[in-house]
Parts: structure tokens; sequence; C-alpha cells
């Protein structure tokens, strides 16, 4: 069963289904993994092993990835509905608590993360001096839910997950003894929650309001710390970065197969390549239960530094064990924040975030020379391509689409699904799921997807000359990044067009109507700059941008940090703080400073139209 294909499910229906999905999908990622289950069932006094909570992913993960996504969780509701499902207590449970708890639902939360991720704040950040008065976290209670309610610690590790994601000057930060004013965190937090969503991550329900009252939403708080821990981690597990993971190759694979993975699906295949090359027999297919008896890691450690890591692990105890593997590891220089109890209990979240310190700290991966780089076709892409495959992806991202999280916009819009569920979230009822394959295994099923999506894009009028099916099939990266920028920008117009409804009298938006509201705004606030187009070279000093933000809000700028623009340093300084008054203002930007400076007309419209949607 799945929403679209059942197409019987009411408004009120999927309302109701979606607010029990989140209620165990704790941080909102879209997926409900074991250790969000073994929370709610502990949270129901209803929790007796790990076996339980495995039995009943068992029981709805058709895709075996070891988690329930929420196309997953409706084969749950369907089975209970029906009598046959170990699922009946558990939802019927749940299900009284959030009539109870009314329609915010209730949400359970690890104490074991809220502790870890408390401690990788400290080792990550505690020497800042700008965080003096908040360092260091208590990883006992709640400490770290009360520390992020200025904003201040959060803006500094967004920077550290994603480099140069929030420019500090726009940020701010306690002058002496003296504490931030409620607007001020205000501000901050819009910066927060604004710039974490342009680097992907899910903000669901998130807003200024619950992360200034932490303490009652730890949930929230919880899932928006580990995303950010993840993206840290994360972040440098990537070919571009580690070239050498070509040698993760397997028979019959080609570059492709590698580009497509995930992050995390890469971290398994490197642990699995250690673990081969090693004497012990088995494979880790995830980061809980194939891990927690301390074996694979000991192998995997002995592997990569047989001469600082050992095997005397292997004759201990499995608590014994777990403490000398997070030993060894330090030996190794890595920094973590796990504790033997939770490699013991499976906690998929701390067991990746352990096995990516280990990667970062020592990946143990042979150099690759420049000829095997060429051989393998791992040559750098077009930077600007690369610019806007990112932000037209982290777009999709945003839209917290059910079951949908895309990792590469080429490899993972080919069979068509991704683009359509996009369609069909701007504008409700556009696709006929009945005309869609939804399991497209072969090219014949991902082409004919693939020609829905040019035909609804005809239908809606985007300009698709000499775009069909199979050149989004065959990951054309010039003609998908055309499509895809089509349905941004007609996602973008129709919000703005419904926003501002009174102000474009319910008409379209066009790029003539944006260009004369930004110039009639700054003219309106007696600022000189301004405007012909978005391809307007005088765009790249970064002086409109700054005089449309004043118009909007006369006390946002600190034109202290404003240059005039007479060199491309000045150009990128004042691109970076731009972008992040316009976050502190709540705008969502998914572009870069460079895509600025360069002017990009694409996402100069973008970064117009973020403007204009703060004026509601």
């Amino acid at each position: 069963m799945s929403e679209t294909k059942a197409g019987k499910l009411t408004d009120a229906e999927i309302k109701e289904y979606k607010t029990m999905f989140a209620s165990f999908d704790s941080d909102g990622d879209g997926f409900i993994t074991s250790d969000e289950l073994t929370q709610v069932l502990k949270n129901l006094k209803m929790y007796s092993n790990p076996a339980q909570v495995s039995a009943l992913i068992k029981e709805v993960d058709k895709n075996n990835n070891g988690t329930i996504e929420y196309h997953e969780f409706l084969d749950v509701i369907n089975a209970v509905k029906s009598g046959s499902s170990s699922w009946t207590r558990v939802y019927s449970e749940q299900a009284k608590i959030l009539k109870v708890a009314g329609h915010t639902g209730t949400h359970s939360y690890s104490e074991e993360e809220m502790a870890a991720f408390a401690e990788h704040l400290n080792n990550s950040l505690g020497h800042d001096t700008d965080l003096k008065y908040l360092m260091p976290i208590d990883p006992k209670g709640l400490d770290l839910c009360t520390k992020v309610s200025d904003g201040v610690l959060l803006a500094k590790f967004i920077n550290l997950a994603q480099k140069d994601t929030i420019d500090e000057r726009a940020l701010n930060k306690r002058k002496g003894d003296k504490a931030l004013s409620a607007f001020q965190i205000n501000e901050n937090l819009n910066l927060v929650v604004s710039a974490a969503k342009s680097i992907g991550v899910q903000t669901t329900n998130l807003g200024a309001a619950e992360l200034i009252d932490g303490t009652k939403h730890p949930h929230m708080v919880l899932g928006l710390t580990w995303q950010l821990v993840k993206i840290h981690l994360l972040s440098a597990i990537n070919l571009k970065n580690h070239p050498e993971l070509i040698r993760l190759l397997e028979a019959g694979e080609d570059l492709k197969d590698l580009l497509r993975l995930p992050a995390d699906q890469l971290l398994l295949r490197w642990f699995n390549y250690h673990l081969k090359k090693s004497d012990y027999g088995k494979r880790v297919n995830n980061f809980s239960g194939d891990v927690k008896d301390g074996n694979a890691y000991t192998h995997l450690l002995n592997q990569i530094a047989p001469g600082k890591c050992g095997k005397e692990g292997l004759a201990m105890d499995v608590p014994s064990r777990a403490a000398r593997v997070i030993e060894s590891a330090k030996g190794l220089g890595v920094r973590s924040f796990i504790q033997p109890r939770d490699i013991t209990s499976g906690n998929s979240r701390l067991n990746l975030a352990f096995t990516a310190a280990i990667f970062n700290q020592c990946p143990g991966l042979d150099p690759i020379s420049k000829e095997e780089i060429e051989k393998a076709g791992l040559m750098e892409d077009d930077v600007g391509d690369s610019r806007e495959e990112r932000a037209f992806r982290l777009w999709i991202n945003s839209l917290n689409i059910p079951d949908l999280y895309l990792n590469n916009l080429f490899e993972d819009c080919c069979d068509g699904i991704a683009l359509l569920k996009t369609m069909d979230k701007i504008q409700p009822k556009l696709v006929n799921w009945k005309s869609v394959e939804h399991t497209p295994k072969t090219k014949f099923h991902r082409v004919s997807n693939c020609n829905y999506v040019v035909l609804l894009g005809r239908q809606v009028k985007f300009s698709l000359v000499g775009i069909g099916g199979v050149d989004i099939e065959a990951k054309n990266k010039k003609l998908v990044l055309a499509i895809v920028w089509q349905m941004m920008r007609w996602h973008t117009l129709k919000f703005l067009a419904e926003v501002n409804s009174k102000k474009f009298g319910g008409k379209d938006v066009t790029d003539e109507m944006l260009v004369d509201w930004a110039n009639a705004t700054v003219a309106g606030a007696k600022r000189t700059s301004k405007m012909a187009s978005f391809k307007d070279p005088s765009l790249a000093t970064g002086v409109f941008y700054m005089d449309l933000l004043a118009a909007i809000n006369p006390e946002i700028i600190n034109w202290e940090y404003v240059k005039p623009g007479a060199t491309p340093e000045d150009q990128l300084l004042n691109a970076k703080y731009a972008i992040s008054v316009a976050r502190k203002l709540g705008a969502v930007v998914f572009c870069l400073p460079e895509d600025l400076v360069e002017v990009r007309p694409k996402m100069t419209l973008t970064f117009i139209a973020s403007c204009l949607s703060l004026i509601k």
C-alpha cells in the first residue's frame, strides 16, 4: 500500500497518518530507525529487547534498508486495520497518547544521544572564545537544549558542518557579559534555521520558538543536532576528497556505482572492504546489530593500523571488548564521544558517527595516482554545474516530501519518481499516479516515467525543446539541470504569487515583475543602486543586494561591513554578508556567494525572490 497507489485516503486521513509517522520519526528525517522505535517502545513501557525492535522493522521493511519509510508505514496502518500485524498494540497505544497530547504529538528522545552530541560539541567548539559563556555543555540532562537557545552555538556548529555557510558578521554575539535581547536571539535563530535548510537539514515544524524553549522540545533539538553531526562527520566521505575510494569498486562496477552511493552507504562499503582484507569472515550491513558485539570494529582497527590496534579484545567479554575498541580508536587520534554501552546496545546513529570518525582520522586506503584517477574517469565536473546541482538538490530536499531525500540529483532522478513527486508537491493532483510505474526496475519503465515528467512539464509551460525522457534516464547533466531549474523557478514564482496576492493581483509573477519590484523597493528607501536584469553585471558588487535588504529592514545591515565591491575579494565578502543577512530575516537561500559574484542569472533570480518572500 502507498499513499498514491491507495488512491482512497482523504485529506484528514493523510494528516492523521503523517502525524502518527512523525511521532515515531523523532528527528523528522523521513525514516523511523531502530533507535527511534526503541524509544517509542520504552515510552509505551512495551520494550523487551532489540530482537523485538528488529522483528517489527523487518515486518514492513520492504527495501531491506533497516528503517521504515512513510510508504512502508502506510503498510503498517493497513495491516493494523486488518488485525494481522505485530504492530497492532504498538500503533493503538501510540495513537491513544497522541489523542491525549493533541495535534503536536508526543516524542521520545535518547538520553545517550543527547549526552553524546553534547560531548561532540564540547570537543569541537570548546576552544571558541565566543562560546565561553556556554561551554562546556553538561552531557547529563537537557543542558544542550538550554545552550542552543540564543543561536550562537548552533550557528558556529553549522559552519563547522559546512564551512562558510553563515557569515559571522551577521550573527548577533554577546558583548562582554551582556546577554542578547529577545529580538537579537530571534534573528540568530532565523539565521540558524534558514542556514540549516540551505545545507540539506530537514526542519519540519522547527522554528525559533522551538529552539528558544528547547527543553520543551528536546526531540527537535536532538533531531537538528544529529543531522548537523552527521553532515559534519560525513561531509568529507566522497570521491572528491578521497579519490582513493575508487579502490572500493567491486567486480562489474564502474565509477557511477560509487557516485550514486550516499556517504553512509559508502562508509559501509569501506568498512566491508577492510573486513574482506582481514581474516574476519563476516560483513556488516548496518551500524546497529552487526557491530554491537565489537568484533567487526576490532578487525577493522587492526586492519587499518595493525601496529597500534591489536586483536586481544576478541578474547574479552562484549562490554570489555567495546571499551577496548574505543581505547584503540583513541590511540589513533580519533576524537569520539561514543561509550561502550552505545556499541553494545547497537545505537545506529552513534555507531555511524564513530565509524565516520575512524574513517576521517585513518581511512587506511592506498594513495591513488593521477593516471589511475584519469583511467577511472574521476575528473572534476564543471564547477558551475556542480553548484547548480547542489542548489537544486537541496531545494528539493527542503520541500519535506515523504520518502524523498536526494543524495545526487542526476542519479536519484533518473527513474522519474523524484521529479514526479516534486511536481506533485508544487501542484497537488497534477500527477496521475495510475500512469506511473512505481517500481521502475527496467530502462523501459524508467524512460516511461521520465517521458511523463516531460509531458507534465510541457503542460505547465516549461521550455523543453530538445529534452526527452531518455535524456533524464541517461542522466544528461545539462538537460536534467534545465528541467529541475524550471521546476524550482515555477515553485518560487507560484509561491510568491500566493503570498503576495494583493501586490500582484493574483497574476503569475514574471521575471520582469520581480526586477520592477526590487528596483521600486530600493528607490522607495532612497537608495541609488538599481538592476537592469538578472544578468546585470553591476550585481556582482553586491551593493544592490545590500540596498534591497536595507529597504526591507532598515536596521538589518551594518554598513561598516559593506564594501564598494571594486575587487573580487570585496565582492565575495559582500555576497557572503548579503546571503547571511537575508537568512537572518528568515529567507531560505540556496545559492552560494560565488553564484552572486559571477552573476549566474538563475541564482540571482532565486536570491531576489527569496527577498520578496519576506514581504507578507
